[in-house]
């Protein structure tokens, strides 16, 4: 079996999961919510939970899970089915079983439980469980390589007609995928079908070999980036560029873009958010690589959609926050960022992008004479940069403008005593 590509299908596992969990919002807004001094910080763990989700920390992952649902246990789909995948990827079997059954006891059978509940049959041998979760995972597959792991468990059952039907399918979703050939060569091999078994362990080995060499042609195009040898490297990371896989071409974007060339990112990644329109990750991926050039106008195209879509991904929010705030949108930009923040409230610098869309607001109420919005959208400003003294300057004006003297006062000597310390800091 290919590692490689056993790896890639654990990416695909994980990038769907985030679909999953953050395209839920229907489901979870009749969930009842929590009480408001709790619900920031719930919020707070669901945003790191589903940051440490995509970046593979499952244990991070699971200490946060754990702790939203301690403050509010009837987070079934937004906590508890996040925390049963990540006990899954850590090969937790009998945690993540009991978290997915009580999953699917709260909302029904479902094709994602059904496809985890699977594969957990499968590592404990229990084909016939295996077969009857995967095959109504089958019939709307949520993973690509749902059909693969029903082949492969009806081989195991010894159902070779089922097993080659099956696993025939799964070369039609991922013919790249070394694994499935190899396993259609055992099914033709215990049917006496020698010749489509050469064939069949031949292509695997084959798709093995392009694995192997993809490999290294991301370790040489990576290492030539790092070299400064922009041209020479570009031709060796064209070699990568696959126009209909949307994960490959994620993958050579994230190459160009964590070693410094952003612009011969934007290629793979835009065919990628082409080719996967319902993925959040690629749409935030050509995004963050439009906005890194300073192309926010077409940055914003990917990220209106997908914000709306999956309101409870920290990225998303952030960047898109970050775009409205170059192009001069503070209003879009304070809701956003305001949303990113109660997601992720230890991210300081989402915290200064608030700030400053909080103190732009401000003044622009200011100017309307809108006051009570104004101080309002102050206080904010105060409250997130507490050291910084222009939030109380602008308040002192505006008591002032009012006539309550007292309070303008007391604002501008604390604007003041922060003037005075702003050296130290």
């Amino acid at each position: 079996m290919s590692g490689a590509n056993d790896m890639r299908t654990r990416g695909i596992v994980v990038c769907g999961l985030l679909l999953v969990c953050l395209g839920v919002r229907l489901a979870a807004s009749q969930e009842a919510p929590a009480a408001s001094n709790v619900a920031n910080t719930v919020q707070a763990h669901l945003g790191k939970g589903y940051d440490a989700l995509k970046q593979d920390r499952y244990n991070v992952a699971v200490n946060e899970f754990r702790a939203a649902l301690e403050l509010d246990p009837k987070l079934v789909l937004r906590a508890r089915f996040p925390l049963a995948v990540a006990l899954f990827e850590l090969h937790k079997s009998d945690e993540a079983r009991r978290e997915f059954e009580a999953v699917r006891q709260e909302v029904g059978d479902h094709p994602n439980m059904s496809y985890y509940l699977g594969r957990l049959d499968l590592g404990d041998r229990n084909f016939d469980g295996a077969i009857r979760n995967l095959t109504q995972a089958a019939a709307k597959p949520p993973f690509p390589d749902t059909a693969y792991y029903l082949g492969f468990a009806y081989l195991k059952k010894g159902d070779l007609a089922a097993a080659e039907k099956s696993l025939k399918e799964a070369a039609e979703v991922n013919p790249r995928d070394a694994r499935i050939p190899y396993q259609l060569g055992a099914v033709y091999r215990a049917q006496g079908r020698e010749d489509e078994a050469k064939k069949a362990l031949a292509l695997s080995d084959e798709l093995r070999q392009r694995d192997d060499k993809e490999s290294r042609l991301r370790l040489e195009c990576g290492q030539k980036l790092d070299q400064g040898q922009r041209e020479e490297a570009r031709k060796v990371c064209e070699q990568l560029y696959d126009p209909d896989n949307a994960e490959k071409l994620t993958e050579l974007g994230s190459i160009y873009g964590q070693h410094g060339d952003v612009e011969a990112a934007l290629k793979p990644l835009s065919r990628a958010a082409e080719l996967a329109p319902q993925s959040p990750q690629m749409q935030y991926n050509l995004a963050l690589a439009l906005y890194q050039l300073n192309r926010f106008e077409e940055a914003r195209l990917p990220l209106a959609a997908a914000v709306n879509r999956w309101p409870d991904l920290f990225q998303l929010q952030a960047l898109y926050g970050a775009v409205s705030l170059k192009l001069g949108e503070e209003d879009a930009a304070y809701q956003a960022l305001r949303r990113a923040h109660q997601l992720n409230p230890q991210d300081s610098g989402t915290a200064d992008l608030l700030y400053n869309a909080a103190l732009a607001l401000a003044r622009k109420h200011q100017q309307g004479r809108q006051y009570p919005e104004s101080l309002r959208y102050l206080e904010e400003a105060a409250n997130l940069r507490p050291q910084e003294p222009s939030p109380h300057h602008l308040m002192a004006e505006i008591y002032g403008l009012i006539g309550r003297p007292d309070r303008a006062s007391t604002e501008q000597q604390k604007a003041n005593q922060l003037a005075q310390s702003a050296p130290d800091r």
